[in-house]
C-alpha cells in the first residue's frame, strides 16, 4: 500500500475528514476487497488506501470525475490550469459553471468536464453540489480570499490509488453483485435530514426514508454474505428524542453513537 498522504479532491456534504480516525479504528483490519456505494470525496478510501476497491456514486459528474483522474490526471489538471489562468470574479464563476451545465446537457463526459466540476467545486458557495429539476449545477459563487484550487501532487496521488478500483456509477444495491464474505463494505449515504433545512441533494431526486429503508434490505442481505459492513447516517434523537428512525431500522445490529461537526466528506 502507499504510504503517500492524500485527500480528496473535492469538497462533498456529509462529510468524513473529522470522522476518518473513528472509522478507521473500528474497521476490520483483514480483508480482500472494500466496497463503497457512496462514495462522495473519497477520504475514507484515501485513508484506508486498500489494495483493491469498488468505489461507486449515483451521481454521473462525481463518477466521471474519478474515471477522468484515474485514467489521466495530468489532463484534468491542464484544464485546471487553463481555467485558473483568468482570476475569478462572479460573472467569470458564471460563465464557467454554464459551461460546465453545457457538458452535463451535451453529456461530454471527458477531462474538461472533470475539471470544470473541481474548479467550480472550489469556488461556489461552501463547496455544496447542488442540481436542480434537470441536473443542472446550481450553486452560486462563493466568497473565498484566496481559494486553493490546484493541488496538482493530491490529483496525482489520487490518480494513484484510484489504479486499484472499479470505478461505477450505479445504484448502491448494486453492491450486492460485488460483496462476500472478504469484502469491506462502508456504506456513507446521504444524511437523513434532521430539519426541514436540510441537504440531502446530490443529484437528482432525494434520499427519502423510502430510500433509507432500501438501504437496510441491502445491507441485511449483505450480513447474509458474509460481509464486514459499516454504515454512518445523522442521529435524529439529538434533536428529537422520540424520532427512533434508525434505533428502530437497525435494531438487530450495534450502534455507535459518536459527536461529529457536519462537514464535507
Amino acid at each position: 500500500m502507499s504510504q503517500s498522504k492524500m485527500g480528496p479532491c473535492v469538497k462533498w456534504a456529509g462529510g468524513k475528514g473529522q470522522l476518518v480516525e473513528k472509522i478507521i479504528s473500528r474497521s476490520p483490519s483483514r480483508y480482500n476487497d472494500y466496497y463503497e456505494p457512496f462514495i462522495g470525496g473519497g477520504a475514507v478510501l484515501f485513508e484506508l488506501k486498500p489494495r483493491k476497491a469498488y468505489i461507486c456514486d449515483i451521481n454521473e459528474q462525481l463518477i466521471n470525475m474519478y474515471l477522468q483522474l484515474k485514467a489521466d490526471a495530468r489532463a484534468v489538471i491542464r484544464v485546471i490550469r487553463t481555467i485558473d489562468e483568468t482570476p475569478c470574479n462572479q460573472d467569470y464563476y458564471l460563465e464557467m459553471r454554464e459551461k460546465y451545465n453545457q457538458k452535463i446537457i451535451n453529456h461530454e463526459l471527458d477531462a474538461e468536464c472533470a475539471g470544470l466540476m473541481i474548479w467550480i467545486n472550489k469556488h461556489c458557495f461552501n463547496g455544496l453540489y447542488r442540481v436542480n429539476s434537470k441536473g443542472l449545477f446550481n450553486v452560486p459563487v462563493g466568497k473565498y480570499k484566496n481559494p486553493r484550487i490546484l493541488d496538482a501532487t493530491n490529483l496525482r496521488e489520487v490518480s494513484k490509488a484510484l489504479q486499484c478500483a472499479t470505478v461505477l456509477q450505479t445504484d448502491f444495491a448494486s453492491a450486492l453483485d460485488y460483496v462476500n464474505s472478504d469484502t469491506f463494505v462502508y456504506y456513507a449515504p446521504p444524511y437523513r435530514p434532521i430539519n426541514a433545512s436540510s441537504f440531502n441533494s446530490y443529484a437528482v431526486g432525494d434520499f427519502d426514508d423510502n430510500e433509507q429503508r432500501r438501504l437496510k434490505d441491502v445491507f441485511a442481505k449483505a450480513d447474509k454474505l458474509g460481509s464486514l459492513q459499516m454504515l454512518s447516517n445523522s442521529d435524529p434523537t439529538n434533536y428529537n428524542p422520540k424520532d427512533m428512525f434508525f434505533d428502530s431500522l437497525y435494531r438487530d445490529y450495534k450502534i455507535h453513537r459518536i459527536t461529529h461537526k457536519w462537514g464535507e466528506r
